[in-house]
């Protein structure tokens, strides 16, 4: 028990985490920062930091892109046959009766949970990684996490990296890559040949397969060539393999069914808010280096990320369960469908969407003035701008909307 301690200490004393946040007394941006005491009969500030002392980390970060998207959604919403949403992949389908039932039966849950799961829990997401990631090897780690964001936002924090630290995203990619590089402090470079990076200190690099905005499939090769140049370099691969139940045209891998059983450096995340509808519960998991794992384990203990115990036990149910998964991807496989042939047969051309929950459109525009021009039909999409400049002439359609309602808005497109 004392080794175990002296580890998690090492860990929280580590350079990068150090550094959340104050080197030699200043904040990143420079600004000294000094404690005082409050004046007499004052009520202290908390921390007793001076005021405009303090660095704001929202500060930092973008304006955050869904708030961006309201005047078009007002704009879509005044349509006289009501707005279809169709900007953000949150599920409208039912939440399955048995998962629903386990999550039930283990609401009586007045302790803490386990960080790092059930038993229950952990055989389950380590069975579901053997069948469906194919790792060729039982070497890995698990863990759970609440939903998948939560996990990209703070992973670069959790592995310790900060200033002068380098993250590769790709160039078109879920803005949170870039937002949890942003609240490290470390540098993002968006890049998918990692030999143009030259002599940066990269410490993490991100890939996704089924890609969120565009539903691009990588092949192994490539997966594969990512993992070697991250090795020799010693930089961690996070692959983000969310969609990966998700295949229309082509067949996605799990990065660690590259690994030839070697899962040293490779974090696979995924989550069961697209395949189980679970968005609702926040669950999701990490799989790969268990050295990393348990890493991220330590820190997550002090911090309290811990999926709650009723939401673990209804993981374990929908991890079990493969029939409400088949029974979920007809529904997104038949919609896709009517939205793919409505869409191009208005005149947009659908680029990628291979695999996943998205269709990736363009009419060669910018891409607000394609928002704008759908939201007039009272369609709502999301522009590519969220996802990065090389996204700038795309919108992104989710498949999510139910049935009704695409069937709506493939009467619209053909009115258009």
């Amino acid at each position: 028990m004392e080794g175990l301690r002296r580890r998690q200490l090492l860990v929280l004393r580590r350079a990068g985490l150090a550094r959340w946040r104050l080197e030699g007394r200043q904040g990143r941006e420079g600004r000294g920062v000094r404690r005082r005491p409050a004046a007499a009969g004052a009520r202290p500030l908390t921390g007793t930091v001076q005021p405009g002392a303090r660095r704001a980390l929202a500060a930092g970060l973008p304006d955050f892109p869904w708030d961006r998207l309201e005047p078009a959604k007002a704009t879509a919403a005044r349509h006289p046959g009501g707005i279809v949403d169709l900007s953000i992949g949150t599920p409208v389908d039912p939440v399955p009766a048995a998962i629903r039932a386990a999550l039930t039966a283990a609401s009586d849950a007045p302790g803490y949970p386990l960080t790092a799961g059930t038993p229950e829990l952990r055989a389950a997401i380590r069975a579901w990684v053997t069948r469906w990631c194919a790792p060729g090897g039982d070497g890995f780690g698990v863990l759970p996490t609440i939903g998948s964001k939560e996990l990209v936002a703070w992973l670069p924090t959790l592995l310790g990296l900060g200033p002068g630290d380098t993250v590769v995203i790709p160039p078109v990619c879920y803005p949170t890559y870039e937002v949890g590089v942003q609240l490290s402090g470390a540098t993002v470079v968006r890049a998918d040949a990692l030999t143009s990076l030259g002599p940066a200190r990269v410490r993490l690099v991100w890939v996704n397969s089924p890609s969120n905005p565009t539903g691009r499939v990588l092949p192994p090769a490539h997966l594969r060539k990512v993992v070697d140049w991250a090795r020799e370099r010693g930089a961690v691969v996070a692959s983000d393999e969310c969609y990966l139940p998700l295949p229309w045209e082509a067949e996605p891998v799990s990065i660690l069914s590259v690994c030839d059983g070697r899962f040293d450096n490779v974090l696979a995340v995924h989550s069961l808010s697209k395949r189980s509808n679970l968005a609702g519960y926040r669950a999701g998991f990490v799989a790969g280096d268990p050295a990393l794992v348990d890493e991220l384990l330590a820190v997550r203990k002090h911090a309290g990320m811990i999926v709650p115990a009723p939401v673990q036990a209804a993981m374990v149910a929908a991890l079990g369960d493969e029939e409400h998964v088949g029974l979920q991807r007809d529904r997104y496989a038949a919609r896709r469908a009517v939205l793919r042939a409505a869409f191009e047969g208005a005149g947009f051309t659908v680029e990628h969407s291979e695999a996943g929950l998205y269709l990736w459109l363009t009419r060669d525009e910018d891409s607000w003035d394609t928002v704008a021009w759908l939201a007039e039909r009272g369609i709502l999409t999301a522009p590519g701008a969220f996802y990065g400049p090389a996204g700038g002439r795309h919108v992104r359609a989710a498949l999510t909307a139910d049935d009704e309602r695409v069937t709506e808005a493939a009467k619209r497109l053909a009115e258009a």
